[in-house]
C-alpha cells in the first residue's frame, strides 16, 4: 500500500505485538518535527547576564544613560549586574555607593527585583537585578 501511494512505511512502536507501523512521507515528518524544535528554542530566554558600572560620584546625566542601560537589559529579559567601583581613597565612601545601588533598585523596580544585595567584594560593591516574572492576565471572555 505504501509503495502504491508513494510513501514510507514507519515503523511506529517495535515494542507492541503486532509491532505498529504507519504510512507517511518520512521526509516531510522529519522537517515538520524540525520545524517544531526551532520554533520551541526560538521561544526560549537566554537569559544572560549583563553588567553596568557605576562609580560613586557618579553625575545625574551619566547615572539616567547607565540607568536607561540597565532597563533595556531588563526589558530584554536579562540580568544585570550593578557594580560600584571604587579606586584608591573612595573606599571611604561606601554610603555613597549603597544609596547608590538603592536608587537605582527603586528606580527599576517596575522592571526588576533584586536577587542578590549590595555586597562588598574588595574594591566593588555590587548587586543582581533580576526581571520581573509576568503574571498572565485572564483573557476577558464577552459574556461577562
Amino acid at each position: 500500500m505504501a509503495a502504491e501511494a508513494e510513501l514510507d512505511l514507519v515503523e511506529i512502536s517495535a515494542a507492541t505485538d503486532p509491532p505498529v507501523a504507519r504510512i507517511m512521507d518520512y521526509g516531510k515528518f522529519k522537517y515538520q518535527e524540525n520545524r517544531k524544535a526551532r520554533e520551541v528554542r526560538k521561544k526560549q530566554t537566554t537569559g544572560g547576564l549583563k553588567e553596568v558600572k557605576f562609580r560613586p560620584n557618579i553625575d545625574t546625566h551619566d547615572y539616567r544613560f547607565k540607568m536607561k542601560h540597565a532597563r533595556g537589559f531588563l526589558e530584554e529579559r536579562c540580568k544585570v549586574k550593578a557594580t560600584v567601583v571604587f579606586r584608591g581613597r573612595q573606599l571611604v565612601y561606601q554610603d555613597q555607593g549603597r544609596r547608590l545601588l538603592d536608587k537605582l533598585s527603586e528606580d527599576l523596580a517596575d522592571l526588576a527585583q533584586i536577587e542578590k544585595e549590595p555586597v562588598m567584594e574588595g574594591k566593588f560593591l555590587s548587586m543582581i537585578l533580576a526581571p520581573v516574572k509576568e503574571k498572565k492576565s485572564k483573557p476577558q471572555n464577552a459574556e461577562e
